[in-house]
């Protein structure tokens, strides 16, 4: 049986003009405190969280009540923002 031939495909480039340009400023590493934060705000919600059930729901602020899970879980929402952009 004969050997089919191979056909050498061109690599498809997209237009100049329809090409995304990626500027300098997209490539820029993350500053430092971004990743620090992010951490800062973890570990924050967390303890929040924790103190709120091991005092049963007397501390970190008696008088939120439920609201002391939104303070926790919100922080920890808010570090899950700031590590989306990190680089």
């Amino acid at each position: 049986m004969p050997k089919s031939q191979v056909r050498n495909k061109k690599v498809y480039t997209p237009p100049s003009d329809v090409r995304p340009v990626a500027t300098a400023a997209s490539k820029k590493p993350s500053p430092i405190w971004l990743p620090v934060t992010a951490v800062a705000l973890i570990v924050f919600g967390i303890g929040w969280l924790v103190v709120y059930y091991l005092t049963e729901k007397a501390y970190p602020v008696a008088s939120w009540q439920y609201w002391n899970l939104a303070v926790g879980f919100g922080a920890m929402i808010a570090s899950l923002m700031l590590l989306s952009r990190w680089r």
